[in-house]
């Protein structure tokens, strides 16, 4: 195979790579959040559900949640899983990824001092504006690293669709590179995947310096 026709093939799998990565950001970056309140909820039920879901999901692997979402329908309902691979890739990775950036907000949201609240009080803030006016702003400018770390990670997680049968970079630079028997395909996969995760450290950088203004 020419190194123009493998380009284009891996360039078609870094679209399908790509789009799991947007989308999965998209919904699990706010389902974090609202796990995490769920979390610090003063409602011992709310609470109890938040911390198992975490627990859940942090405490197997993605590559299982991954066949559980897809085939769950089926096995439980006996519902038809055509058209269905996509969204159960999206779906599995936002569930999962959303326990981490819920502990994440957690740990951003537990790090604002008492006094933030009792100011925000003072100037007739009620809870709501409170947290979404000062405290959130505050939150994301400290947890910034720690999501950069998950979304590095997010990108090679993407790896993982293979066992939907997705035809992601990964999975297309491994079926190259049976078929070609080199390792030149996986080899410019990882340069793909390198390349990618230096975008996505430059873009959360550019953000934490915009938002220096919060110290």
């Amino acid at each position: 195979m020419s190194t123009a026709t493998m380009l284009m093939q891996l360039g078609k799998g870094m679209i399908s790579t790509a789009e799991i990565f947007f989308l999965t950001l998209l919904f699990s970056l706010p389902l974090g959040l609202l796990v995490s309140l769920g979390r610090m909820s003063g409602n011992g039920l709310v609470r109890g559900i938040s911390k198992f879901y975490i627990s859940i999901m942090r405490g197997t692997p993605l590559m299982l949640q991954l066949l559980v979402v897809y085939f769950a329908p089926y096995y439980l309902f006996g519902l038809n899983l055509r058209g269905y691979r996509f969204p159960a890739i999206i779906l599995a990775f936002a569930i999962n990824y959303a326990a981490y950036f819920a502990e994440i907000y957690r740990g951003g949201i537990e790090s604002i001092a008492i006094g933030q609240y009792e100011a925000a009080e003072v100037l007739g803030y009620n809870k709501v504006q409170t947290f979404f006016k000062i405290i959130l702003p505050q939150v994301i400018k400290r947890i910034l690293p720690s999501v950069t770390n998950e979304t590095i990670t997010l990108v090679k997680d993407t790896s993982l669709a293979f066992v939907l049968a997705q035809a992601e970079m990964f999975t297309m630079a491994k079926q190259i590179a049976a078929k070609d028997t080199s390792m030149v395909p996986l080899m410019a996969a990882g340069l793909f995947y390198y390349i990618f995760n230096l975008v996505v450290a430059f873009v959360m950088e550019r953000i934490e310096k915009a938002l220096n203004y919060y110290r």
